[in-house]
């Protein structure tokens, strides 16, 4: 692939995952909705990470690891969701771990989160 293929790849994979977010609010699947909503924004990084360095992102799930990658300027406010946001990736997939965060993914939570992320897609989907 090209470098713009590439772009274009991460860029509609993240968008498919944001909006992906939104129908699972929708359905009330509030810990699945913040699990996409994890990867719309670990897609997004990864396509500014192809943008900016012009290498493969990192095969990791950890979305302050990957904004440094992609060399994003971020304050500490930012920093701090997106560390929140990647414990939505972990807490998602393990049955161990699930049970908290089922009780965590309140409609409440997760509608705040949903808006925090749309509005942090949006900063990085600018950058593109």
């Amino acid at each position: 692939m090209t470098k713009k293929e590439y772009l274009k790849y991460w860029q509609k994979e993240a968008e498919e995952a944001l909006k992906t977010a939104q129908s699972l609010f929708n359905l009330e699947r509030f810990n699945h909705c913040l699990f996409f909503c994890h990867l719309a924004i670990e897609k997004i990084i990864k396509g500014l990470i192809v943008k900016k360095t012009n290498q493969h992102p990192f095969p990791i799930h950890n979305l302050k690891k990957l904004a440094s990658q992609a060399e994003l300027k971020i304050g500490q406010a930012e920093q701090k969701q997106l560390e929140e946001i990647t414990t939505w990736n972990i807490k998602a997939r393990y049955d161990t771990i699930k049970q908290d965060f089922h009780k965590k993914a309140t409609k409440n939570f997760t509608q705040s989160w949903l808006k925090k992320v749309k509005e942090l897609f949006l900063w990085l989907e600018k950058q593109y």
